[in-house]
């Protein structure tokens, strides 16, 4: 159980080593985009569901 557990902590540690981390300015970008998209989502949701409350008002 030990060596198992120890072998799987030295191949998390080889495996992070591979990892391509993103510089600062990559992640600025990548956030801004994260955020934007969040927004127009969050928009588009709110646009249908005032549409649909709107209509189901009207129905009843």
């Amino acid at each position: 159980m030990i060596t198992s557990i120890k072998e799987f902590s030295n191949d998390v540690v080889k495996e992070m080593k591979k990892v391509s981390w993103p510089n600062k300015e990559q992640l600025k970008e990548s956030t801004v985009v994260v955020l934007t998209t969040c927004v127009v989502i969050s928009v588009f949701v709110w646009f249908i569901d005032t549409g649909m409350t709107f209509i189901i008002k009207t129905i009843f």
